[in-house]
């Protein structure tokens, strides 16, 4: 155990709330007030602010010298132990290939015996080039992380996020070049040139180039077979993009009318920003090029129909496009050739306990001292689900964590740092709602349901029934911003004032809650004081989804029960698995789920957190479906409010950065009036921001950003982190 840090859960909760949503922490058992007030809240890219250290001295009678008084003791905070410096290695733009290369002992086992060429021929003429954070590190080890199973892909993805043509630095706030050296955006915003490295190659050795982005164009992403729903990212002004060759090395995004935000789109984790990496574990193939000597082969346009048919049954699947789309996989094929720092080892089974990744021979990073990238050998994956995760962490079973582990545990991590030989770590968020409550106004199942889903003076009045310090106490520990799910203050596109917005709609406020369902028909009750649906057909009852993946969602749905009996409302909690929950939400059957708006910080890269825009929305999958068809398929959404912000966010795709901050500011405005999620606690460290790291791991960072955008832990560049032993 850490000295003088042993803190119990009452003591833990004993707290006072920071700017960036830190807390001040009682030290040593003792119950001490703070002596400060709360520090100012500070942009995402710096570390917090430390308190104030002295108070004045007390004041004394002037006829006598004040007597001497010992210097105050500073109050131990969270920030001060365990939030350290915004930081990670960096791409250094524009450097020479290094005149000398090495490799993994691995790799050059590999190329004595004859398997794979030299080193030399094998990372591309222009790699990136990476200096490490601390220092340059050593080769071997297996990084060992958490996932819960096999509709985790996600805890895959983020290792290998890098794979993007155009990512995020660190900070989470830089655009930097990645898997392509440069890009270049017109000044009219109607093109956006992306330049790819000479030399980059597949993992199996054959050459990346812009036939790869044309073919993922043209043939997977323009397939409707596979992919019906035309992806909204890639449209502007109601037309959609294109992609051309300009050269083996040169693509071009085109449009018709400017759209200044698509470069942020690339970078981010919306189609085609996702590179070859995320998106997988939802079936999709969405990151903007694909390996045309490997996939072309399974695709009716280069081989007859009849035959792949045949060659997919053979092979236990209904017909070419089933079998399709296991092909594309990453993690369920480990033939796929990828770009990716890890691919998947062949046998690996995401529904078996244990998922393992091994180091891409043909990686395209190498360090400021020639060394080819990654440090490590391989990353593995093990868990069953959240509980069993946390045991291990709590073991120091895990190398790096930060995904799945929950913030209730915070105390027993601290508590076990020394045994499990790992320090804790906290990274704050800024996003502003880390446990929404969200409606599903796609819902028509139960047409009583569906009415009081839309009707806001409805929305309110649950948002009204929700004690906010009571989860903020229990789930966050006190950590976070109580209020709506508008982003932190600092962020350009909060709305102002701040606490206006933060508050509106967003407080506690019983006796204003019943009125309002009074007032809109829902005033007869039961004889345990429940209100009766308007259609006669007794007890009206709400459904909410309840995943519990990196907060303790389903104990915010048994809190919500006894709150929501006050006003009369019955809530039934359903708690389910991932799968679960994307299996009701894709049947349209979800009323009522409760998840976060991490991302949201950057809206327009992720207002799928936020706004039903498109086939994965958690608030509305056929709503969604509607906006992103311009009509042609899915829902309308019957809610005036929500049709109002789909149309800003569109009018938004088209409009310079401080316009774009003015629409958001908006949409959000409308959204914290009209109560389109319900917000509860956010700006806290939840969502990715508890991480343990064991200690001895090399270039591991202070701090990370933890934001949608940077695919948390991928901005901080985990293929420079090592075993120092």
């Amino acid at each position: 155990m850490e000295k003088n840090v042993k803190i119990s859960r009452r003591e833990f909760i004993k707290v006072a709330t920071l700017g960036v949503g830190a807390t001040v922490l009682t030290a040593c058992g003792v119950d001490t007030k703070p002596t400060a007030a709360p520090a100012t809240a500070v942009p995402p890219t710096q570390a917090p602010a430390a308190p104030p250290t002295s108070v004045p001295p007390t004041a004394v009678p002037a006829t006598k010298a004040p007597a001497p008084t010992a210097a105050p003791t500073k109050v131990p905070t969270l920030g001060d132990r365990y939030i350290g410096k915004l930081e990670g290695s960096e791409v250094v733009v524009n450097a020479a290939k290094p005149a000398k290369l090495s490799e993994a002992p691995m790799l050059a086992d590999l190329v004595k015996a004859g398997k794979l060429p030299p080193v030399e021929q094998r990372v591309p003429d222009e790699p990136c080039v990476v200096k490490p954070l601390n220092e340059v590190g050593k080769y071997g080890g297996t990084w060992r992380r958490a996932f819960i199973g096999a509709a985790d892909g996600e805890a895959a993805n983020r290792m290998v996020s890098i794979d993007k043509w155009i990512f995020w630095d660190y900070t989470g706030a830089k655009l930097i070049p990645s898997l392509a050296k440069a890009w270049k955006l017109s000044d009219d915003g109607k093109r956006l040139t992306i330049y790819l490295r000479k030399g980059l190659k597949w993992s199996d050795g054959k050459p990346y180039t812009a036939d790869d982005c044309v073919f993922w164009f043209e043939d997977m992403n323009g397939n409707k077979e596979l992919k019906p729903v035309p992806e909204p990212t890639m449209s502007v002004g109601g037309k959609p993009g294109k992609l051309v060759k300009i050269d083996d090395y040169t693509i071009e995004w085109q449009f018709e009318v400017g759209y200044w935000l698509f470069e942020l789109i690339l970078a981010g984790d919306t189609s085609p920003g996702r590179g070859q990496s995320a998106g997988q574990w939802r079936g999709d193939y969405n990151g903007g090029y694909a390996p045309k000597h490997y996939l072309s082969q399974f695709l009716p346009k280069y081989k007859p129909q009849a035959e792949l048919d045949a060659a997919a049954k053979a092979a236990g699947y209904d017909n070419w496009k089933a079998r399709f789309e296991v092909l594309k996989n990453w993690m369920r094929n480990p033939d796929l050739p990828c770009v990716q720092p890890w691919k998947v080892v062949a046998g690996a089974d995401l529904t078996k306990p244990l998922f393992v990744l091994e180091r891409n021979p043909y990686h395209w990073e190498v360090d400021t001292a020639g060394n080819q990238l990654p440090y490590i050998d391989k990353v593995q994956f093990t868990g069953e689900n959240v509980e069993v995760v946390n045991l291990r962490a709590i073991a120091g079973e895990y190398d790096n964590q930060e995904r799945h582990l929950q913030l209730t545990n915070l105390p027993v991590f601290i508590e076990n740092q020394q045994k499990g030989g790992y320090t804790v770590r906290i990274d704050p968020g800024s996003n502003g709602g880390d446990a929404n409550i969200l409606f599903n106004f796609a819902y028509r199942e139960d047409p009583e349901v569906a009415k009081w889903i839309n009707n806001k003076d409805f929305r309110r009045a649950l948002s009204l029934g929700v004690d906010r310090d009571q989860i903020n106490e229990a789930i966050f520990l006190g950590l976070g911003v109580v209020g709506s799910p508008i982003p932190e203050a600092v962020m350009a596109e909060c709305p102002q004032p701040e606490a206006e917005w933060r508050k509106k709609w967003h407080v506690l406020d019983i006796a204003q809650s019943n009125a309002l369902l009074d007032k809109v028909g829902l005033d007869k009750k039961d004889s345990e004081g429940y209100r009766l649906r308007s259609d006669g057909k007794g007890r009206l009852r709400l459904e909410v989804l309840c995943q519990d993946q990196i907060i303790a969602n389903s104990k915010i749905g048994e809190m919500l029960v006894p709150m929501w009996k006050k006003i009369g409302i019955q809530l039934d909690p359903k708690v389910v698995d991932t799968a679960a929950s994307v299996a009701t939400r894709s049947a349209n059957k979800e009323q009522l789920s409760i998840w976060t708006n991490n991302g949201s910080d950057q809206f327009f890269l992720y207002a799928r957190v936020v706004l039903p825009i498109d086939a994965t929305a958690n608030n509305g999958i056929e709503v969604g479906k509607w906006y992103a068809t311009k009509g042609a398929q899915g829902i309308e959404p019957m809610d005036p409010d929500l049709k109002k912000c789909l149309e800003l966010n569109t009018r938004a795709q088209t409009e310079t950065l401080a316009e774009r901050n003015k629409i958001a500011q908006e949409i959000w405005k409308l959204t914290v009036d009209a109560v389109i999620s319900i917000g509860t606690v956010g700006q806290s460290p939840a969502s990715l921001g508890l991480r343990l790291v064991k200690n001895n791991i090399g270039n591991a960072v202070g701090r990370q950003c933890t934001s949608q955008h940077a695919r948390t832990p991928s901005a901080a560049r985990p293929t420079a982190v090592y075993f120092k032993s």
